[in-house]
């Protein structure tokens, strides 16, 4: 359910970014209410997210996942520029935040492995 709240907190920080962009500066009043409700509701989920997963990755996933998406929304509606280096950056975003996924994952599963050890040694005791 957690990786659930995390993509709808990252929906909002996306719509929230997006309408702060069509409130042009909060000169617009029905974009500029809709950003204030879609950031509130993106953090409402990103703290949800938090009772199960690790704030480094669930953070990493909400900012990288959000400036992925919010580039390609950039680029397709409002027309803004694609360069080689955006690509780039964009690349280790996801490389990034894979990583750093992995790597929780993978010390959970250690940290699991050294406690059966341990109550397993105890047993034996």
């Amino acid at each position: 359910m957690s990786w659930i709240y995390l993509c709808l907190a990252i929906l909002f920080e996306v719509a929230g970014t997006t309408t702060m962009k069509l409130s042009e500066g909060f000169t617009k009043v029905i974009p500029g209410v809709l950003l204030l409700v879609f950031y509130c509701c993106s953090l409402i989920f990103l703290t949800l997210t938090l009772k199960t997963i690790d704030i480094s990755v669930a953070y990493a996933v909400w900012s990288g996942m959000g400036i992925l998406i919010i580039t390609c929304i950039g680029i397709f509606l409002f027309g803004e520029s694609i360069s080689l280096l955006k690509v780039l950056s964009i690349i280790l975003i996801i490389v990034g935040v894979t990583t750093l996924n992995y790597t929780v994952e993978h010390e959970k599963a250690a940290n699991q492995q050294a406690v059966e050890e341990t109550v397993e040694l105890d047993r034996e005791s």
